[in-house]
């Protein structure tokens, strides 16, 4: 059979599921039950219902079954109690261990990875972002192919199942392997098609919108742009990137891009995948890192946002941090979170509500100070019928005097360089020195 060049999304009626969290002793239970929080709105993003948990604190994992023996064993009867469909694992599983588990449970095994890929591929929408998710899912299979085959010969469709698994029963790793060369070639094209797009948009403001998923990224770039944009409350409710134009006030404007959310331990091979698509991030002249301000364990989740940044080498750009929906705080507990966060940061950061009308003014300020940062101040000498060229510096820059006199005019402005090329070549327009 040969290998389909999209993704197929097959859903199922709703699984039950039973979620399985293996902790280091370590870590506090507030913590362990954030993360368990997330695995279930993990599960009930990809179309399943939680029907039981179960946790088990470790030192090392066990290298046959991941959880000790006498736990696994309960974890069996808690599958047959419960009539479970599907086991996940909020750690990830070496293929064995997770063929190991499915035989002594007799029920599907999945992991957080795979899950994580499940999710992306019933949520991607544009060929690209199929294409990159077409190939983490292949990568991910490849090592557990004979594990894939066993469970699919008798089970169709459901949750792990979607994208290229289900289509894939009698693909050998060869044509595997040589799927995931031409999807690769093909995301490589992709790339240079963005960076030609990115050239034509030389000399305009650029800024990146990352974060942890569901921070409300989508939501600040619609109520800033005014775009009518997909924002839904789940877990990568969008995986497209959008550009969108912003006006800024004072004659200002930029181009804000919104990128993929990430997520405590993102499989690596969707990091790689969507390299391309984070491409945007590496060329702004500004990152904006969303915070849900509201989340309780927000530290953990920039911490985890800033570990992906420095994997893709984009930790050192120029970076704002944007503390989004305070209006899920109160006022004092929006004031101890300005006094925390000016106490462990060095960075600029403001405080923000994409949902609240007039909520926005500390990030347009601090986006509007950043392109300031990029235009050259001049004194031109105008003439006072070239209507024309004054609308372009009320439009594109900024004029912050002007004089008339007599037949010319004096105008002192703020401009971007691109602009500043033009005008030297406008005839009857005298660029004076710089300021």
């Amino acid at each position: 059979m040969p290998i389909p060049t999209t993704l197929i999304e097959n859903r199922t009626p709703v699984e039950r599921a039973i979620l399985v969290g293996a902790p280091p002793r370590s870590l506090d239970a507030r913590t362990v039950e954030e993360h368990l929080e997330e695995l279930v709105r993990l599960t009930d993003t990809a179309g399943g219902n939680v029907v039981g948990v179960l946790i088990q604190r470790l030192d090392a994992p066990n290298a046959r079954y991941f959880l000790g023996g006498g736990k696994v064993a309960q974890l069996r009867e808690l599958v047959e109690e419960k009539e479970a469909d599907l086991v996940i694992f909020d750690e990830d599983l070496k293929p064995d261990q997770a063929k190991n588990l499915e035989d002594f449970l007799g029920t599907r095994v999945m992991d957080r990875s795979e899950l994580i890929l499940d999710i992306f591929a019933s949520r991607a929408r544009t060929s690209e972002a199929k294409m990159q998710v077409e190939l983490a899912q292949l990568e991910y299979l490849l090592p557990r192919l004979k594990r894939m085959w066993s469970h699919l010969s008798r089970i169709r469709g459901g949750i792990g199942l979607r994208g290229p698994g289900e289509t894939q029963l009698e693909t050998d790793r060869r044509l595997i392997g040589k799927r995931i060369v031409d999807l690769r070639k093909k995301l490589k094209g992709v790339a240079e098609s963005r960076a030609i797009q990115r050239q034509r948009r030389n000399g305009a403001f650029r800024a990146a919108l990352v974060g942890y998923t569901n921070a409300g990224k989508s939501s600040l770039l619609q109520a800033l742009s005014g775009a009518d944009l997909f924002v839904e409350d789940r877990l990568f409710a969008t995986l497209d990137s959008a550009t969108r134009s912003v006006e800024l006030g004072s004659g200002h404007e930029g181009l804000l891009t919104d990128t993929v959310g990430f997520i405590r331990k993102l499989p690596h091979h969707l990091i790689a995948s969507f390299r391309s698509t984070l491409e945007e991030a590496r060329e702004a002249d500004l990152i904006l890192h969303v915070i849900d301000s509201s989340h309780p364990e927000w530290e953990e989740q920039r911490a985890v946002v800033e570990d992906v940044l420095a994997d893709l080498e984009l930790h050192e750009r120029p970076q704002v941090l944007v503390f989004n929906k305070v209006d899920r705080l109160t006022h004092g507990e929006e004031r101890a979170l300005r006094d925390r966060v000016r106490a462990i940061e060095n960075r600029p950061a403001v405080f923000v509500s994409a949902l609240e009308e007039g909520a926005l003014h500390e990030l347009v300020d601090a986006l509007k100070a950043r392109v300031r940062l990029r235009l050259q101040p001049v004194h031109l000498h105008l003439p006072v019928a070239d209507g024309e060229t004054l609308a372009t510096l009320y439009r594109e820059g900024e004029v912050l005097s002007l004089e008339e006199r007599g037949v010319h005019m004096d105008v002192t402005a703020r401009v971007p360089e691109a602009l500043l090329g033009r005008l030297s070549r406008v005839d009857g327009v005298r660029v004076l020195e710089p300021s």
